[in-house]
């Protein structure tokens, strides 16, 4: 009975068990599933989260990009269109340049006209002079020969000795008149020939400017070289006493100033402070007085080393600065440091010519214009300034006079002051040596036309080849052939007396004579 109980019992309590695990089976399914939906649903979100991350730093790089290569485009744009403009400004300069000549080649083919309508009509009335001329010289030899009583070869005869005599005395007297001229103007001729032997050795031309133009990468770098509301150029202006000028001009910046030697500082402290990139008032003012340092240093070296080249040796520090100085001086475009090596060679080889110390005269050639280094608060005529320094450092006595006479501010007291003072006359006057102004320029061109019209028979003078030579137009019925030769000696001798000008002036008169007919 108890056995027929326990079996459904056990079997009860095994149902019970089976069905209570079976229970807690898909109790611990379902929250594993529940569990893993979550897991599942938060990788999804962290992923969507990283995409969307993922995806904002993609398009910030597309971004950075696309702008570096706008600005890229954007700056050579620009560059294109200064190009153009630039060249669109050239273009304009030439067209005005092309209108101008061309007016003025309307202008001169106008006065060829009017002057060949002159010369024709000339013509036709000289063609009647010349017959009314002819016949009346028929006439008049027939008188001659009634009057007289010799024939035409007789009187011609008679005519020529007598013209052959007078030729011998005047040929006499013109003999005796140049010999004396020979004598008197034998000083000028021995200058000129040593003017021409000069002449053959190469030596540079005018080239000293009061600008120099810098080159710049970009024309960013101008506004930071103006600075903010312009501190940055006034301090640079300041510090170095030169003008800055920042126009239009395309990656290009130019300075203005009279002094070469800051005008150098300025050149070189601007290139430092564009390739270091700091440009501020404070370091505008370090870089310039570094830079002015160092230039002084060179000038220096300059000194020693034009001593060098020259073949002297010694002297005192404060001589040779003002050697090195000259390097940064001129004289009316010529430099002076080139223009006295040149009167050095000159002197030493003139004093060598006449057996005296070459050494000396070099170095009185050298130094002869020390005396415009000095600085401009001490007054006083430069030949003197330079004597005064020449003694206070020990300078040759000899050397010293050569400095202080060569403008005649002295008396001389040895050959080679005179050496030296023609050795500078020769240095600055050879053709190219100096620069003329433009002014001086056409009042000499203006003088040039002026002396030749100043003669009788000439029509119109042309004055060509930057004022080397004069072209003499003259009236064919006045003017005859031995005159016309004449005439250019004249005006040449005028010029020879009266003008300065540099080298030589050829004189050409031109005349022309017209015969016109017409075949109906």
């Amino acid at each position: 009975m108890d056995t027929y109980l326990l079996v459904p019992l056990v079997l009860l309590a095994c149902g019970i068990s089976f069905f209570i695990g079976w229970f807690l089976n898909q109790r611990s399914g379902h929250n594993k599933l529940s569990s893993a939906t979550d897991r599942a649903g938060k990788i999804l979100a962290d992923a969507e989260k990283e995409a969307e991350t993922i995806k904002r730093e993609k398009l910030l790089e597309v971004k950075d990009e696309w702008y570096s290569k706008k600005k890229e485009f954007d700056s050579d744009v620009q560059s294109k269109r200064n190009k153009l403009q630039a060249q669109e400004k050239a273009l304009n300069g030439r067209e005005e340049n092309i209108d101008r000549k061309v007016e003025l080649i309307n202008k001169k083919e106008r006065e060829q006209s009017q002057l060949k309508r002159s010369l024709e009509e000339k013509d036709r009335l000289l063609q009647g002079r010349q017959t009314e001329l002819d016949q009346m010289i028929a006439e008049e030899n027939s008188r001659l020969e009634r009057a007289s009583g010799l024939s035409r070869e007789e009187a011609k005869r008679i005519l020529m000795e007598n013209l052959a005599n007078d030729a011998k005395t005047e040929a006499a007297h013109m003999l005796k008149e140049i010999r004396d001229k020979a004598r008197d103007d034998a000083k000028k001729e021995a200058q000129k020939l040593i003017v021409h032997a000069i002449q053959r050795t190469a030596a540079d031309h005018s080239v000293e400017t009061t600008v120099s133009v810098l080159n710049i990468q970009s024309d960013e770098m101008k506004g930071r070289i103006i600075g903010r509301e312009g501190r940055n150029i006034r301090a640079f202006e300041a510090a170095t006493g030169v003008d800055v000028i920042v126009d239009d001009t395309p990656e290009a910046v130019i300075l203005s100033g009279f002094d070469p030697f800051r005008r150098e500082v300025a050149r070189v402290a601007l290139e430092r402070l564009i390739a270091d990139g700091r440009i501020h008032p404070t370091r505008i003012e370090e870089i310039v007085e570094k830079v002015r340092t160092e230039l002084e240093e060179d000038v220096l070296k300059s000194g020693e080393n034009t001593m060098l080249e020259i073949g002297l040796h010694g002297g005192h520090k404060e001589i040779l600065k003002l050697v090195g100085k000259m390097k940064y001086r001129s004289s009316y475009g010529q430099n002076m440091l080139q223009h006295s090596v040149e009167v050095a060679f000159l002197t030493g080889m003139m004093a060598a010519e006449l057996g005296l110390d070459s050494n000396l005269a070099k170095r009185a050639g050298l130094l002869h214009d020390i005396g415009k280094c000095v600085d401009k608060s001490i007054e006083g005529p430069h030949a003197l300034l330079g004597y005064e320094i020449a003694k206070k450092y020990g300078e040759h006595y000899v050397v010293a006079n050569a400095i202080g006479s060569h403008h005649d501010d002295i008396p001389m007291e040895s050959p080679i002051a005179a050496l030296v003072q023609a050795a500078d006359a020769i240095s600055g006057a050879r053709p190219g040596a100096r620069r003329e102004s433009v002014e001086g320029y056409a009042k000499r061109l203006e003088k040039l036309e002026t002396f030749a019209n100043s003669f009788q028979g000439v029509e119109k003078t042309y004055a060509i080849q930057a004022g080397r030579e004069v072209r003499v137009v003259v009236e064919p019925t006045r003017v005859d052939d031995a005159l016309a030769d004449q005439l250019a000696h004249d005006i040449a001798a005028k010029i020879q007396q009266e003008m300065e000008y540099p080298g030589q002036i050829k004189v050409t008169v031109i005349r022309e004579f017209r015969s016109t007919a017409i075949a109906k």
